[in-house]
């Protein structure tokens, strides 16, 4: 059998057993997902199973593929009530794969991810789903930092000013055109950053295919995976990102047609209702938050064209998913119109 992309079954066996791990029979290795995320693998032997992430092989954007952060954050939320996987051991500096490499338990259960994910769900467990979502994003946000080791996690002061002017140099870098409108809403964001915000824990990718549910009970969230974008920020660009992700638009950038996208799932101006109710937190100038989501994902997806068109991404619809900027930066500004100080 020739070896996964990006994996070493050998030298993950010996780095395994050189963390304590027991491996019952010989080692078995099968990859998850790969793509434009980090590289994800099941590893298993006769007894037990674990998850290994690593960066993917090439088109590297280091801030968005930060094994070490998401380690650290996965093994200080292992005290709270958000639920993670449970971890085991990290290589990092690359020394067995040629990349930093987290390794945490295997959690059973289900990943909805696409459309037909949902074919077998009812409207009552659709929503039991979107509900727990919600209550864990809220309940995330409410893990005091320093008490869980990560007072030094990132630097929340500032934080929306930096999303802005990180992502408008971003766009300089990826732009594959010109498009007058994306300076439009740069310099509208830039004249409305919140004068105050909060601070907490930042998942920075929270939507449905990035947890495990229970494969019984998908009103039960088993872990939270996916946290390389983690940091201390504002919640609300997490709640604002999760509610932006559900624009059907967004499957252009996905490739793919996501469940989380469906019209199944509540609206998202219930979402965000919802955890407002939920975390006991105002949305103040949510329509800040709203196109600074939309900028985001604007520049991401003209990003994975940009890389496509060099070569570096041959995902699904990678070269058409810049057909979504547009689109976004339109509901940008849109949103944008509406804001109150």
């Amino acid at each position: 059998m020739s070896e996964l992309p990006g994996m070493n079954r050998d030298a993950l066996e010996q780095f395994l057993r050189e963390n304590g791990i027991e491996i019952a029979g010989s080692l078995a290795v099968e990859m998850i997902s790969g793509g434009r995320s980090n590289l994800t693998y099941k590893a298993y032997d006769d007894n037990s199973a674990w998850v290994v992430r690593r960066p993917p092989t090439s088109g590297l954007t280091p801030s968005a593929h930060d094994m070490a952060r998401e380690w650290a954050v996965t093994r200080a939320l292992a005290s709270t009530d958000v639920p993670v996987a449970p971890t085991v051991a990290f290589d990092r500096d690359g020394s067995v794969l040629g990349a930093p490499m987290t390794v945490v338990d295997f959690v059973p259960g289900r990943v909805i991810r696409a459309r037909g994910d949902l074919s077998d769900l009812t409207d009552a467990q659709i929503d039991a789903n979107a509900t727990e979502l919600v209550r864990v994003l809220a309940r995330l946000h409410a893990v005091d930092p320093a008490e869980v080791g990560l007072e030094s996690f990132g630097r929340p002061d500032g934080f929306v000013s930096r999303q802005v002017a990180t992502w408008a140099r971003q766009w300089q870098s990826v732009k594959t055109r010109d498009l007058p409108d994306v300076d439009r809403l740069h310099r509208a964001l830039e004249a409305a950053i919140p004068v105050h915000s909060a601070s907490s824990i930042v998942h920075g990718d929270f939507r449905v295919d990035n947890t495990i549910v229970d494969a019984d009970d998908v009103g039960s969230v088993a872990a939270v995976v996916d946290w390389e974008m983690s940091t201390l920020g504002d919640p609300l660009t997490d709640v604002a990102l999760m509610c932006i992700y559900r624009q059907p638009v967004f499957d252009a950038v996905l490739g793919a047609d996501a469940a989380w996208t469906s019209d199944r799932y509540p609206s998202a101006a219930d979402l965000a209702q919802l955890y407002s109710v939920e975390s006991g937190r105002e949305l103040t100038n949510w329509g800040f938050y709203l196109a600074l989501a939309n900028f985001k994902l604007g520049v991401i997806g003209e990003g994975i064209t940009h890389r496509a068109l060099s070569g570096s991404d041959t995902g699904a619809g990678a070269r058409h998913a810049a057909d979504a900027t547009g689109e976004f930066i339109a509901a940008g500004i849109r949103a944008l119109s509406g804001t109150t100080s």
